[in-house]
């Protein structure tokens, strides 16, 4: 990319931030790799949201964000995975809650910031409103949450004297997120969206704006982008599993912008992670066609109770853990039917108990889970 400098490193006393120069200005892209990768993404993300119009995909898309809120927090170090993110929080063992709760968090923040988008612009605002309630209640929770930090942060290393990267000094934050905001909104530069998040995710995690969550905070930022802009109509792709794959290419390639003003690098691993997950994505959406097919035609073979299992199912696609007493509800009917039906369904090895209890007993939707676990 002609004449892009990254940005530069301000003394300040002991240590040296890193001051990144702002995104809105002229841009001149001249590798070709880029421009190829970008064509590629564009029709693998429109393959997506076209496939997504032919399913009823407000069934299957709180298994997307569970998939997405596990993924960026397991980035981070926890360790829940995507089943154990539909257990309430008294079934969730003690040493797990913290990060279940983080994983919760993401889920909450993910789907009150897709809402308030119908009332807000892609914006600092809502940039702090997620981050407030990604920090709520879990590590970190003192630092904060919701409001850019007022101190020096660094990552990696145990101290500013030995870290990794020093983000810039906390009296830049303001002008520099205002920077992205700007980017983000403005039509005058007619850069590609795809080109546009890649180049805002690289900055928001360059200018670290918080104290802790950044990372989280920034991977969120990239589907809501696409959502507000109308790329995909429902939050349904996510880049946290490729960068968790890929996590020191991941670092190394934000980094190496830094570093070598190499930002047109950073774009072609950008755009090979939407591509790769854009195709994961229409894959998944095709499983989980053929499975709904399979299973219906397995509780064909139930005769009068098959109308309570379709009932059951529908509420599992959105959920797919589940009790007897929820199953009561769900099915409106007495609690031996339902117990019947749970049984059926266990020797159709459509749900499986996960719990071995006697009592308290918690089925999960297996081969619905195990979709979203290969991903």
């Amino acid at each position: 990319m002609k004449n892009f400098k990254a940005g530069a490193y301000i003394s300040q006393g002991s240590y040296k931030s890193f001051q990144p120069a702002l995104l809105n200005r002229l841009w001149q892209i001249d590798d070709m790799s880029v421009f190829a990768l970008l064509s590629k993404a564009d029709r693998f993300l429109g393959r997506l949201d076209m496939y997504s119009e032919y399913v009823d995909i407000d069934l299957f898309i709180q298994m997307h964000v569970a998939k997405e809120a596990t993924q960026s927090s397991r980035i981070e170090g926890t360790q829940t995975r995507i089943g154990e993110a539909f257990l309430n929080k008294n079934d969730v063992q003690a040493e797990k809650r913290d990060d279940w709760e983080e994983v919760q968090n993401y889920i909450q923040a993910m789907n009150e910031a897709v809402k308030m988008l119908h009332t807000l612009p892609f914006s600092t605002r809502l940039i702090r409103n997620a981050h407030k309630i990604l920090m709520h209640e879990v590590r970190g929770q003192k630092k904060q949450p919701g409001e850019f930090r007022r101190s020096q942060n660094w990552i990696g290393g145990a101290s500013l004297s030995d870290a990794v990267f020093i983000p810039p000094a906390h009296t830049e934050i303001g002008n520099l997120m205002s920077d992205i905001e700007f980017f983000a909104n403005t039509q005058d530069d007619n850069l590609p969206d795809l080109l546009k998040i890649a180049m805002i995710h690289y900055q928001f995690e360059t200018i670290h704006p918080f104290l802790d969550g950044n990372g989280r905070t920034g991977r969120l930022l990239i589907t809501l982008y696409l959502v507000n802009k109308g790329i995909l109509k429902r939050p349904i792709l996510y880049l946290s599993d490729f960068f968790e794959r890929h996590r020191t290419l991941y670092f190394d390639n934000l980094m190496r912008v830094r570093t070598h003003n190499d930002m047109a690098q950073w774009l072609k691993f950008f755009l090979t992670g939407i591509v790769e997950t854009a195709q994961k994505g229409v894959e998944t959406l095709n499983s989980i066609m053929q499975l709904k097919q399979s299973v219906e035609k397995q509780i064909d073979t139930l005769g009068k109770r098959g109308a309570d299992a379709r009932i059951l199912l529908d509420f599992l696609y959105k959920k797919p853990v589940i009790s007897p007493s929820e199953t009561v509800t769900i099915i409106n009917k007495a609690p031996q039917t339902a117990y019947n039906l749970i049984a059926d369904l266990e020797k159709m090895e459509i749900l499986k108990e996960i719990t071995g209890a006697q009592r308290n007993k918690l089925y999960s939707f297996e081969p619905y889970i195990n979709l979203f676990d290969k991903l």
